[in-house]
């Protein structure tokens, strides 16, 4: 419901359960930091990643967005009420991957950093870290990642914020730059939503298609060298090397799109496809010397959405459509860069069989209903959680690789996530929750 750029001072922020003057009742505090994980012989580290939608969590302190949204005290938007709220928003996070919580969490419809903390501190990580970018004149973030630093060192002064869609001043894409500790493995994440349905699939859809078009040039500026850069190259295999390497970069790419894998947004505009043909391109040597620029420069950096695999299951999605035809839609997806699919610099998405990797949808009983959807919060009884169901997957350190060799089994090849199958199943709750449960939407 939020959305974008600008220069701004970028602020690094850690808070522990027992840091914080507001942090009140502590979910899973005893389980332990990601930096004391431990692989077993011969196994490398799996790195949990996550992606919720949380409905418009508002700080209380009132601003125009959450007034002109109705989230304010004449509404019942209270302290008491944003704290509950928080408690059952971690809840749901804490209980991922068998209760340890994810190591990278990618989060919109969250409006400021003060009450993105104020979820830190429930969830009871105390590795746990946030990155934002602090812009002036800006009124929320909408978009936020939270990560380990046990695992991770963030790069602040090459993360900041998009703006593309004017709505509200809000980030659309967060662009985050972070650096594995265990090996110097560079892994750049960016967080996005894109603008909402609420006017009309069709009326809304330039919009969509903007923002589109701004994430496929910031990811080929991420991958292609600058033309002045390439002009002062040598043609010889060292350069040929550096443009590989940047060709290659791990780019996690998250978030709400509004829009599903086949939309021409993410499908035509963006790039992001089912397919691995459109992977393998590397730059090569033309009669023994680089490309020209211009034929350099008309790369395209194509990427891999995974979220296809999820459709092979019937209504299987993270946000129930109240419009006809009203069934579950996938709206919420994860993507790849090649060198991220591929294994290329030491990071590749966890596969459930060769070629296939395991994004999950996380659906734990205490917020489905009976029918399988979502349980959205409403303000007006103060229950429920969010209209979205939060995705899953997860990265794995290994051995940089040729692509040729992509078809023969590696060691990121492995089930670091629970049970069989694309989709997490229904979770019993474990612990009773405290969280009131909204009621069954109606059909």
């Amino acid at each position: 419901m939020f959305v974008r750029e600008g220069s701004g001072r970028v602020t690094v922020r850690s808070e522990t359960a027992a840091g914080s003057p507001e942090s009140g009742q502590v979910f899973a505090a005893s389980q332990p930091a990601a930096g004391n994980r431990r692989c077993d012989a011969g196994q490398p580290l799996s790195i949990r990643v996550a992606f919720w939608n949380l409905q418009n969590l508002f700080d209380t302190a009132l601003s125009p967005m959450a007034a002109e949204l109705e989230y304010a005290p004449i509404y019942g938007w209270d302290r008491p009420m944003c704290d509950s709220r928080i408690r059952c928003l971690a809840q749901v996070i804490s209980r991922m991957f068998d209760g340890s919580g994810p190591d990278l969490l990618g989060l919109c419809e969250i409006e400021n950093e003060h009450v993105a903390r104020r979820l830190m501190a429930q969830i009871g990580r105390s590795d746990l870290e946030l990155a934002h970018v602090v812009q002036p004149g800006f009124q929320a973030l909408d978009t936020a990642l939270i990560y380990s630093r046990d695992l991770f060192e963030f790069d602040a002064t090459r993360s900041r914020g998009h703006l593309v869609h004017s709505r509200f001043p809000t980030r659309d894409i967060f662009e985050v730059h972070l650096r594995l500790k265990s090996c110097a493995t560079e892994l750049v994440v960016l967080v996005n939503h894109w603008p909402s349905r609420k006017a009309g699939r069709s009326e809304s859809e330039p919009q969509r298609l903007t923002v589109a078009g701004h994430l496929h040039g910031l990811v080929n500026s991420l991958v292609r060298v600058s033309r002045k850069e390439f002009l002062e190259l040598k043609s010889n295999a060292v350069s040929l090397f550096r443009l590989n390497q940047m060709w290659n970069r791990n780019i996690l790419i998250m978030g709400d799109f509004n829009d599903e894998p086949w939309s021409p947004s993410v499908l035509d505009v963006l790039g992001a496809g089912y397919s691995v043909d459109r992977l393998r391109a590397e730059i090569q040597f033309l009669r023994e010397s680089l490309p020209s620029w211009r034929l350099y420069s008309s790369h395209t950096a194509w990427l891999f959405n995974p979220m296809w695999a999820l459709l092979t299951v019937p209504d299987q999605g993270t946000w129930y459509d109240p419009q006809p035809p009203r069934t579950m839609v996938l709206r919420d997806q994860i993507m790849l860069s090649r060198g991220l699919y591929l294994g290329l610099q030491g990071l590749q998405i966890v596969e459930r069989v060769p070629g296939i990797p395991d994004v999950r949808i996380f659906r734990p009983d205490m917020m489905t209903t009976p029918d399988g959807r979502p349980r959205p919060f409403q303000l007006e009884n103060r229950t429920g959680y969010s209209d979205h169901f939060p995705i899953t997957a997860a990265l794995q350190v290994c051995d940089a690789r040729h692509p040729a060799d992509r078809a023969a089994p590696s060691s990121c090849f492995r089930d670091a996530l629970p049970g069989p199958g694309s989709v997490v199943p229904r979770e019993p709750s474990g612990e009773p929750s405290s969280c009131p449960a909204a009621p069954t939407p109606s059909q």
